[in-house]
């Protein structure tokens, strides 16, 4: 088993690809996910012997969850997970945990003869994703964690404040991100966004609208 990677140079360019649709994943969140089709399957065993990367990324057609079709268009941009942890469950599936490590382009599937898809990806572009404080300087937390709060309210969510006050400003971002109800448009909104910054700004955004629209209001 290979060292989790500590930066883009650690990152093999081919890399298997899991396609779910409003499956978020970001930079130093983590997500658990079932596996549990014989495709998904056959990826775990073979990432679980060498760098346990898998590549999650959305279907362009979000009408099904996870594509029958090996060949159903993706996003250009998805996020590797490293397996963190996995508990085999009841009747052949497995529980995954994955560590968001950083984004990557699509750049071209690769044919090879496995059940799952294999792509060739970049990571040029987000060589800061490994650093947890990059850009953060930039963020209103205030104003941020003020959004989140009125959201969870109106949203009537229940979040341990005095916790999520001890995580640094990405982490809290990124975490809310990846807790947040949106559907996949949204999520792939979140997932490209060019900076932590943006980021938080796009979800304050999208509370802001949410909350208008159940109350009558308009947004200028």
């Amino acid at each position: 088993m290979k060292k989790k990677p500590s930066s883009i140079h650690d990152i093999d360019e081919n890399v298997a690809l899991f396609p779910l649709s409003g499956a978020l994943l970001l930079p130093q969140t983590q997500r658990p996910l079932i596996i549990f089709e014989p495709r998904y399957l056959a990826l775990l065993q073979d990432i679980l012997g060498g760098d346990r990367i898998i590549g999650l990324i959305q279907p362009r057609d979000d009408k099904e969850e996870s594509p029958a079709s090996n060949r159903a268009p993706l996003q250009k941009v998805g996020c590797l997970g490293h397996v963190r942890a996995f508990e085999e469950q009841e009747e052949g599936k497995y529980l995954v945990v994955l560590e968001g490590l950083c984004r990557f382009d699509l750049v071209e599937e690769l044919p090879h003869e496995k059940p799952y898809r294999l792509a060739r990806a970049s990571y040029d572009a987000y060589e800061s994703d490994f650093d947890p404080d990059f850009g953060a300087d930039k963020v209103n937390r205030e104003e941020f964690l003020r959004s989140m709060r009125d959201y969870a309210e109106f949203a009537r969510f229940e979040f341990d404040w005095d916790a999520i006050k001890t995580l640094n400003t990405s982490m809290l971002i990124n975490m809310c991100c990846v807790l947040s109800p949106y559907g996949p448009p949204e999520k792939q909104a979140l997932l490209e966004a060019n900076s932590i910054n943006q980021r938080a700004q796009t979800l304050i955004a999208l509370a802001e609208m949410e909350i208008a629209a159940a109350s009558g209001t308009n947004i200028q």
